[in-house]
């Protein structure tokens, strides 16, 4: 199949994804197929006019913290260190003493630093 495009050239329409010519309806909707349901797409509109589709994902507001930079990058270092460090059993009564620990020093800081 042969179609006119825009700047006078004869195109092919290729059926494994390359360019194919589609008509938008009377209500302004353009299908791309079902490939491509229920995605989100960034529209651009070029200064020629033409129209530039950018596959798009969402981020729910409360999960855009996992996505910045600083904590990609912690979380890079965290995935280095699981992959790094060997498996153990943990000793429960060593990690509740341990925490008990951490919480008398963490108390007595803030007693130093409020008297």
């Amino acid at each position: 199949m042969l179609f006119m495009l825009s700047c006078g050239m004869n195109s092919r329409v290729h059926r494994s994804g390359g360019l194919m010519l589609k008509m938008v309806g009377n209500s302004g909707q353009l299908s791309l197929g079902k490939k491509y349901a229920g995605k989100y797409f960034e529209m651009e509109q070029q200064p020629d006019g033409a129209v530039l589709l950018r596959p798009m994902k969402v981020v729910p507001d409360a999960e855009a913290w996992v996505h910045e930079p600083a904590m990609r990058g912690q979380l890079h270092r965290a995935d280095a260190w699981v992959r790094s460090t060997p498996r153990a059993e943990t000793k429960l009564d060593e990690l509740v003493k341990s925490a008990a620990k951490r919480k008398i020093k963490r108390q007595r800081k803030a007693a130093l630093r409020s008297g």
